[in-house]
């Protein structure tokens, strides 16, 4: 097994705690959820609404997985955090559908959780493989 390498991507949004955001090891890329914040600018409100949360989301893993030479096909798993599970599941998931081809969406988990970090509605990690 290689030595796992740690990643900071310039482009996405700077860390809400003590993490990397993302770990290599063996080709696996482990990404760090993210939340809906601003990659350019980290105090800017969270958007409106859970459909806009999950774009904003999205891109900011879209961000990393760039920074790392990778996209969106490389990715094999997801987890979905959602605060407010039953109110905002079926709006999440047609926000979330649209970033994959339907033959090409990866293995997923979708968890209600108390809360999440800056109070957000949606926290998204990913697992990816590269080629």
């Amino acid at each position: 097994m290689s030595a796992p390498v740690f990643h900071m991507i310039a482009p996405a949004p700077a860390p809400v705690a003590p993490y990397s955001h993302a770990v290599e090891a063996d080709a696996w890329v482990f990404l760090t959820g993210q939340i809906p914040t601003d990659p350019d600018r980290d105090a800017a409100p969270l958007p409106d609404g859970i459909a806009a949360q999950t774009r904003r989301t999205m891109d900011n893993l879209v961000l990393v997985l760039e920074g790392l030479g990778l996209g969106l096909e490389h990715v094999v798993a997801a987890r979905v955090f959602l605060t407010r599970f039953q109110a905002d599941y079926a709006a999440m998931n047609a926000a979330y559908t649209p970033y994959f081809p339907a033959a090409r969406l990866p293995a997923r988990t979708c968890i209600g959780v108390t809360g999440l970090a800056r109070d957000a509605l949606v926290e998204i990690d990913f697992i990816a493989r590269r080629p």
